[in-house]
């Protein structure tokens, strides 16, 4: 439901920015900003739809959503590079580098070390078989500041010594 401002009633500051940016990005015709704003929008839309009833998402949904997106950007773009075509492996790091400008900085391996590290010692976990223990308390921490595989791989490590 639009208000008299013209802004939507809910929606998220992020989805603002995203339909803001997009216009500008129209109006600068910067193709490579339009192009990734406007695909990242749309899997909004999509992922606000998904499910019995349509919904607006919340600024960490959003964030998911563009995690995802930045990461099938990054896959493809090795894809593309391992099969030698280097200009649309390129264009997929472009718009991932447009998406990432929209999520929280990353963890670095240090940060990352020390969330885990915590998480461990919350949990009084050891051994492999913890790891689903550790991911549970770490996740909520981590949110979107790293990949998943990352994180587990980072417990993995620190459960097998």
């Amino acid at each position: 439901m639009a208000r008299p401002d013209g802004k939507m009633d809910g929606m998220s500051a992020l989805k603002e920015k995203l339909k803001a940016d997009l216009t500008a990005s129209l109006k600068s015709r910067d193709e490579v900003r339009l192009r990734t704003i406007r695909m990242a929008l749309a899997a909004v839309n999509v992922e606000e739809v998904a499910g019995k009833e349509a919904r607006q998402l919340s600024d960490d949904e959003i964030i998911k959503v563009l995690t995802k997106e930045a990461k099938k950007r990054r896959e493809a773009a090795e894809a593309f590079g391992n099969a030698g075509r280097a200009e649309q492996a390129e264009a997929e790091l472009a718009e991932q580098a447009v998406l990432e400008e929209y999520l929280p900085a990353q963890l670095s391996d240090e940060e990352l070390q020390g969330l885990v590290e915590e998480a461990v010692a919350e949990t009084g976990a050891s051994g492999p078989q913890a790891m689903g223990q550790v991911m549970k308390a770490l996740n909520p921490k981590v949110a979107g500041r790293a990949e998943g595989g990352r994180v587990a791989a980072a417990v993995r490590a620190r459960l097998s010594r």
